[in-house]
């Protein structure tokens, strides 16, 4: 129990009951007066008070550095009762080019660095405001906001400033309070002014006219400019938080592949980090990394920045692709980081998420406010000032008649009481009167007085115009805001990858046919389909790619840049990336990692590939295991942006995936086995299933066979033939019409008769003969060609050579493009 004095009466109440009113009381505190800004001029109290009790100390551009500990020490005592370290802290952060992107504080001495250094203490640190500082406190002495005491009552300190840009975007801010947190990224004030102007624009627009919406506002405000610069990863992230106030943005390390010169290895060089990343960290991350070999190949790392700016150089082993280390240390380290967004700002000390739109609105309305209230103290001041003006003037036109009064009276009260009953002058115009120097008695001065009056009257004139009309209250707020600009603005320092306010990543991309080779120990590149030339049969080939030792392409197929490609793993799983997104490669490289590209489990490896343009209900996605068992699912149930993949189907223990084709619902199939049979069947004996089932039989495999290859025949189609490929080079075209269709889980027929010279069956495709042949071997040679150069023999011929593939290099991969296609 706690007691409580009230009225003189002590009362027993409940401890629950105090603890939920302090804690409520406490939380509204830290709420509203400690860790949330206010959406006018996105300020916390703390840095508010910094402002002004430097705007107070004179602490201004134009004059000299003075103490930090001098600001500390009058904040505290007159403002902000919270201790001197928090202050400090503040107005350091706020003297940081790297955490502010436009610093209100000019500080001079050690304030700290991007590698996480404690700036020094107050008492050798100096300071004093930024130039833009000035515009956050420009007419506070016009009651342009409104003023409370202080703690203690014996000063008064300003509820907001006037704030003349929108510093809430401009500088952004962060802070927990109670149940509740704020995180606003920075913004390129060029940009913000260039929105917010805009958005006036748009009020002077005719009656009905729709206003502008967030697309509107990022064809001015892309996205977050952050002081320390790197790469924001898309707009999705943008999109979400300009519209709901929430989102989340990927921010890289601005990083280029650099060769050197002396010995002709590459090096990885870091010139830009994400927002609040410590440089020193993430460069013992990366050491870290290295020596616990999650990423081998780097030889040497090294923090060569400067006062000009960051440069992290990673020196890399011949033998690595660059472009892997990099993708790597994007995934192992901070190079790529999540900055998550929520505009949460105080709205009339109400805390309240806002969208970009409603942050620019509040602002103009605090704004148009200011110039209000500026333009009726100036308007008074002004009639004041005319009022006397008007009684010096007239007492001029009378100076004989008011300097005989003034002489004739006993004192100074009795002279103005007689004045003001003479000429009806006003107690401040006869005192002005009394007051007046005996030089502004002569004919120069008369002029001035008239001079001056008139000045004065167009002033007034103009004064109370701008107080009748919102249009000039906005015309004022946009020449300011121009001004500003004009003085401060800069360019952008955070690159966006792509501009989705206009239109789509793949409308970026051109869409071109592309070749993707995938090999056994998970490497994968992209590179044009014009790299490989069209050759005779029998011939040799190309070296398509350098793939190492114990590795082999085991999948090789055409795709448009724009296609989505369907990775199916050994673990039933399935992950898809856009064709675009795989790096591309030169012919003899060996490619990138698949498990930098994908999220992949440890020891699950891509057993199946799948080029899909659209996911229409249309198409079914037809699977094939190496134990014959086949599934046929909806290509929509695989339609999916999860990172971390799918299942895509249940396998029996020592099955894989051997291949996975689309169909159109009246399809046939046929399968082949690596002793050359082949059955064929009609897809409707194959009915429907969910993603995460097993399947049923295709084929009854011999001992010692299994299933190499899966293709489908559209029955629409005419002149098709079914073209079988040996690993040593052999092949043919058979009639399909030689495939007599079977019940589904029959032995099948002898599609191809395989030798000792031949091999055994490696690929089988259905083909038409103005298509073309590319085959490669384990070695990475390729070899294209025109199926129509390949004879059509019996279903139980053994074929011809189709690429002379030596003693060591065995077809390990058959995949074909149609001519119309190219």
């Amino acid at each position: 129990m706690s007691m409580e004095l009230f009225s003189g009466k002590v009362l027993p109440i409940e401890i629950s009951d105090e603890l939920k009113k302090s804690f409520i009381d406490y939380s509204m505190s830290v709420i509203v007066s400690r860790a949330l800004p206010d959406v006018r001029d996105g300020l916390k109290p703390v840095h508010r008070r910094i402002l002004y009790a430097m705007n107070e100390l004179g602490m201004t551009p134009n004059k000299g550095y003075s103490k930090s500990a001098r600001l500390v020490g009058d904040c505290m005592g007159k403002y902000h009762p919270h201790g001197d370290s928090s202050i400090y802290d503040a107005s350091v952060r706020m003297a940081q080019n790297f955490s502010s992107r436009y610093p209100l504080i000019d500080g001079h001495g050690n304030f700290g660095s991007i590698d996480g250094d404690s700036a020094a203490a107050m008492r050798y640190t100096e300071m004093k405001m930024a130039p833009l500082a000035t515009y956050m406190l420009a007419d506070i002495d016009k009651d342009t906001v409104n003023f409370s005491p202080n703690y203690d009552e014996r000063e008064k300190e300003p509820d907001v400033l006037p704030a003349k840009f929108p510093n809430l975007l401009v500088n952004g801010s962060s802070g927990i309070a109670v149940g509740m947190a704020t995180n606003i990224p920075p913004h390129n004030l060029g940009e913000v002014i260039d929105g917010v102007v805009y958005l006036m624009d748009s009020e002077d627009n005719e009656d009905g006219a729709p206003r502008p919406g967030i697309r509107d506002l990022m064809k001015f405000i892309k996205g977050p400019d952050f002081p320390t610069g790197a790469q924001i990863m898309g707009t999705e992230g943008i999109i979400s938080a300009y519209t709901t106030g929430r989102g989340s943005i990927k921010v890289r390390a601005k990083a280029n592949i650099e060769k050197i010169e002396k010995n002709g290895k590459m090096q990885i060089v870091v010139t830009e980090i994400p927002y609040v990343v410590n440089k020193s960290r993430l460069i013992e991350k990366i050491a870290e990394l290295v020596q616990e070999k999650k990423i081998e190949g780097i030889t040497d790392l090294r923090d060569e920045t400067t006062m000009k700016g960051i440069r992290i150089v990673i020196e890399l082993r011949r033998d690595v692709t660059p472009q892997v280390i990099l993708n790597q240390l994007y995934k192992h380290t901070q190079m790529e980081d999540s900055f998550g967004i929520n505009m949460l700002a105080l709205v009339d000390n109400t805390p309240k998420v806002l969208n970009l739109q409603e942050i620019l609105e509040y602002f103009i309305k605090h704004q148009k406010e200011v110039i209000v209230r500026r333009s009726r103290f100036e308007l008074k001041k002004a009639e004041d000032e005319a009022h006397i003006v008007e009684g010096l003037r007239k007492a001029l036109d009378y100076i004989d008649e008011v300097i005989e009064i003034i002489r004739s009276s006993k004192d100074d009260d009795i002279a103005k009481a007689k004045l003001i009953l003479r000429f009806d002058f006003s107690d401040r115009q006869a005192q002005a009167i009394m007051d007046m120097r005996l030089k502004r008695l002569t004919g120069l001065e008369r002029e001035k007085l008239d001079a001056q009056y008139q000045r004065l009257m167009d002033e007034i004139a103009y004064l109370t115009a701008v107080l009748n009309s919102d249009k000039m209250v906005r015309g004022i707020i946009k020449t300011e805001l121009k001004e500003i600009r004009d003085k401060f603005a800069d360019p952008r320092r955070s690159e966006i990858t792509f501009d989705a306010t206009k239109m789509e990543i793949e409308d970026l991309i051109a869409d071109e046919d592309v070749v993707i080779t995938v090999t056994h120990r998970g490497y994968i590149k992209r590179l044009p389909l014009n790299t490989y030339h069209s050759q005779r049969r029998g011939g040799r080939g190309v070296n398509g790619m350098s793939t190492g030792e114990n590795d082999f392409v085991e999948s090789l197929f055409i795709a448009s840049t724009h296609h989505h490609i369907l990775f199916f793993t050994s673990r039933g799983k399935v992950y898809r990336l856009r064709a675009h997104e795989i790096p591309e490669a030169s012919r003899t490289a060996k490619g990138t990692a698949i498990v930098n590209l994908l999220s992949l489990a440890q020891d699950e490896k891509v057993t199946a590939t799948i080029a899909v343009k659209e996911f229409k209900d249309q198409f079914n996605l037809l699977t094939a295991t190496k134990n014959g068992i086949v599934k046929k699912t909806s290509l929509q149930d695989y339609d999916t942006k999860r990172s971390d993949g799918l299942i895509a189907l249940t396998l029996d223990e020592n099955d894989e995936l051997i291949g996975v084709r689309l169909t159109k619902q009246d399809d046939d199939v046929v399968i082949a086995t690596r002793l050359g049979l082949a059955i064929r069947f009609s897809e409707e004996d194959v009915r429907a299933m969910g993603r995460t089932a097993r399947g049923v039989r295709g084929i009854s495999l011999r001992k010692d066979d299994y299933v190499i290859a899966m293709d489908v025949v559209d029955k629409t189609a005419s002149d098709l033939e079914l073209l079988t490929v040996t690993e040593n080079g052999f092949a043919k075209r058979s009639e399909l019409s030689e495939f007599r269709i079977q019940g589904r889980g029959g032995k099948g027929i002898i599609g191809h008769r395989v030798t000792s010279k031949t091999g055994p069956l490696a690929a089988v495709k259905v083909v038409t003969a103005d298509q073309e042949l590319m085959v490669i071997t384990d070695e990475g040679i390729v070899i294209r060609q025109e199926v129509s150069g390949i004879s059509v023999q019996g279903r139980s011929a053994q074929g011809v050579t189709a690429m002379r593939t030596g003693e060591s290099k065995v077809v390990a991969v058959a995949k074909f493009v149609s001519k119309e296609e190219e």
